[in-house]
């Protein structure tokens, strides 16, 4: 279908970036304006109040803790992991994030720090989300962790999360769900869909080369650490809900993804958003299809967890 509204209107206010460009980026600078006016914050959600919020880390690796519950009984972790093409964004840009899962999924939301790319490349970032998943699961008291433990990211973050399941899996624990949102699932780079939308509708090819570089440069696009969608087995791995645009060049490896778990006897609902791009889950005061692509996650995350009603 064509672009809706609230897409094109977002293309129009925010300019994608060129590949080209973004070489020639002050990434310091960058980061430092950005820490200080984010200039899509007041559209990430509100910074609702919650129970707790606290910062702590995970073998040293920096972690903020949502807790909407009052109570101090054990819950349900979901570990979230930001997007930013492993080059962008933090936990204090991903607060409104955070206390939005905490909301509506009534777990302690565990939103991981993981190191940035190009300072730290390749495997810097999976191996911190590996480490906070790993320390979940070996701390549960810290956590106040009831013994089910989930894993979300959105874009970059996507796939960590992927990666950090089938990681899990080797190592034995059982993670309840994986909710990937718009993730980066190949690195090949290759689908039909970046041949259809890589230029014009939000995250350009260019830029997600250039994130590739940033990141990777270098490293084997096949590792499945860099691309879980190359992985040689899918059995085992954890039920599944994947969230696509359908305007965005991700879209395919991310329903191969599904399609994947769905052929190795793995439960995975892929849900396409018709008419929107990349990211637009991220921005609930953007985008009408982000409140229902967050409610739908939310719900997919309570039935796994066993807590399909709130209290």
């Amino acid at each position: 279908m064509p672009l809706n509204p609230q897409s094109r209107d977002f293309l129009e206010r925010y300019r994608p970036d060129d590949g080209g460009a973004l070489d020639t980026l002050d990434l310091a600078a960058v980061r430092e304006a950005r820490e200080a006016a984010d200039p899509m914050a007041a559209h990430r959600g509100p910074l609702t109040r919650i129970a707790s919020v606290r910062d702590e880390t995970a073998e040293g690796v920096p972690i903020r803790i949502y807790r909407a519950d009052r109570g101090d009984g054990p819950l349900p972790v979901l570990v979230s992991f930001h997007g930013g093409g492993w080059v962008f964004g933090g936990v204090k840009r991903d607060d409104a994030t955070g206390r939005d899962l905490a909301l509506r999924t009534g777990a302690v939301v565990v939103s991981a720090g993981y190191r940035l790319a190009p300072e730290h490349p390749f495997p810097a970032a999976a191996d911190d989300a590996w480490t906070v998943v790993r320390d979940v699961f070996a701390r549960p008291a810290f956590y106040q962790c009831d013994g089910s433990v989930a894993v979300t990211g959105v874009s970059a973050g996507g796939n960590l999360a992927a990666v950090a399941a089938w990681q899990a899996r080797d190592a034995g624990l059982t993670l309840v769900h994986q909710a990937l949102v718009t993730p980066v699932l190949d690195l090949a780079m290759d689908s039909p869909s970046y041949a259809e939308y890589g230029r014009g509708f939000g995250l350009d090819a260019a830029e997600m080369a250039w994130f590739a570089r940033q990141y990777a440069p270098g490293a084997d696009p096949a590792d499945p650490r860099l691309s879980p969608l190359r992985l040689p087995s899918f059995a085992g791995l954890p039920p599944a809900t994947v969230v696509t645009a359908e305007y965005d060049v991700l879209r395919d490896e991310a329903e191969r993804y599904g399609e994947r778990l769905t052929a190795a006897g793995v439960p995975a609902e892929v849900v396409r958003y018709d008419g929107t791009v990349h990211g637009f889950c991220s921005f609930p005061g953007l985008f009408d299809q982000a409140v229902e692509a967050r409610e739908l996650v939310a719900r997919r995350l309570r039935e796994a967890f066993g807590r399909e009603e709130l209290s």
